[in-house]
Formats: C-alpha cells, sequence, structure tokens
C-alpha cells in the first residue's frame, strides 16, 4: 500500500470519462501531494457516451471493457484509484443499494474532499442523479448508527465540478482551481479515453478560459504563469474559518 498524508479525495462520477474532463486536474494536484484519490464510476458510460464504439458495431459488453479500460488508463495517468459499480447509464437510476455502496466508500476512505456533478442538467439525467447519490450518502455515512464498517464521516467539503453546458445547468463558480502545474497529466488522461475524442480540444479550451479568470480574480502579486491553467468547482456547504480572506 503506498503512504498517503491525511488527505483523501473522493470523487464520484456518473460515468467513465466524467471524472477525466471535469475534475482531472484536481485530481492530479491530490495525487502529486501524496493524497489518497479514489474514483468512484457508477457507470462505464456504455450507452450514452460511447456513440463511438456503438457507431463501429462493438457490443455492450465489449463497449463496457473499452470504457473501463479506458477509464483505468486515465485514472493511473492521475496518480488515482478507481472503482466501477456498473450500474448502468442513460438512465443512471438512484436506489438505496447504489447509496449504500458509496456510504461504504466513504466511511472506507474518509474523504476530507468530495467532488461531483451539480445538482442541475437539463441535458443529462445522469449527472444530477448522480449527485444527489454522492450527498446522500456523505449524509448517512456521517450517521453514528448507519450499519456500515469504519468510523462516522466527519463534514467534508463537497464541489460540483463544471458540467459541458454551464449556463443550461445554473453553474456559477464559486472556486478556481489552478492546475497548471498538472495539465499535462491531465492531457494525458483525457487522450486515454478515445471513445471521445471530440471532447479533447473543448475541454483544453475551457482550462485556457478558466485560466484567465483565474489570474483575474488572483491579482498581479502571485507569480502565475501566462498560460495558466484551471478548473471551476461550486462548494455545496459553507467554508468554515476564523479570518474572511
Amino acid at each position: 500500500m503506498p503512504e498517503y498524508t491525511s488527505e483523501s479525495l473522493v470523487v464520484v462520477s456518473a460515468h467513465a470519462g466524467d471524472f477525466v474532463w471535469r475534475a482531472g486536474g484536481a485530481i492530479a494536484l491530490a495525487a502529486s501531494r501524496g493524497e489518497r484519490a479514489t474514483v468512484v464510476c457508477l457507470s462505464f458510460g456504455e450507452r450514452g457516451e460511447s456513440a463511438k464504439a456503438w457507431r463501429e458495431g462493438k457490443k455492450l459488453d465489449e463497449i463496457k471493457a473499452l470504457r473501463r479500460d479506458e477509464a483505468e488508463q486515465a485514472a493511473t495517468a492521475l496518480g488515482a484509484d478507481i472503482r466501477f459499480l456498473d450500474a448502468g447509464d442513460y438512465p443512471l437510476l438512484e436506489s438505496p443499494e447504489l447509496v449504500d455502496q458509496l456510504v461504504h466508500v466513504y466511511r472506507e476512505t474518509a474523504p476530507t474532499v468530495v467532488l461531483t456533478h451539480t445538482l442541475v442538467d437539463p441535458y443529462n439525467g445522469d449527472h444530477p442523479a448522480a449527485a444527489r447519490m454522492a450527498m446522500q450518502a456523505r449524509i448517512l455515512a456521517q450517521a453514528v448508527g448507519y450499519n456500515a464498517p469504519g468510523d462516522p464521516l466527519g463534514a467534508p467539503p463537497v464541489f460540483s465540478f463544471e458540467p459541458h453546458q454551464s449556463e443550461m445547468s445554473e453553474f456559477r463558480p464559486d472556486v478556481l482551481l489552478d492546475i497548471t502545474e498538472v495539465f499535462e497529466s491531465k492531457r494525458k488522461a483525457m487522450h486515454c479515453l478515445g471513445a471521445q475524442p471530440h471532447m479533447w480540444a473543448y475541454y483544453e479550451d475551457l482550462a485556457a478560459r478558466r485560466g484567465v479568470q483565474l489570474k483575474r480574480n488572483a491579482g498581479p502579486n502571485l507569480g502565475l504563469q501566462h498560460d495558466t491553467k484551471a478548473e471551476a468547482f461550486v462548494r455545496h456547504y459553507p467554508h468554515v474559518t476564523d479570518r474572511l480572506s
């Protein structure tokens, strides 16, 4: 087993590619600091996010195996462990059983940060479903009386990563994360996802745009690089502090 710091990141991803496009930089940053990073893929995205493979005539089991392999390669490039719950997609159906599996993951990994989807996405109902289950599992994992191994969870902050259609999903970021130093790891992970090559350029461009916004909000004195790259997030619970800054 590798040695980790006390920090632990858990990413709840509806499909096998979501964690890479939307939070690959955050994952790679955590791993680079020696933190434990665990990705939970609720599905392989085999029905709704594998159009290229379907058009090539592949069968369902073949597509699942393909997407698993791609996601495993991407997770390795980012430095994360990955788990697949194979719950099916389009639709991804919420269930007590899936929530319970997430509770078990939380109790095992003791996350200090949780990342997941937005609670609104009119283009893809799987994404809000994943977010609702991720947040419900966090609540249950905190309960002393919940029947799952491990200690009750603390109160890890939960962040939604950026959806594909930000404006339509009511996404208004309040956190911009500098991922410049690990962007090559994210780029490598994105290129592992051969089933969705049309997404590569989109998310490279988005990282650059968010980097411009990060520099504008950070001010002139932080020594940020000209080609700063960033990811955007929304925080769901209050930030607790003894100093406003």
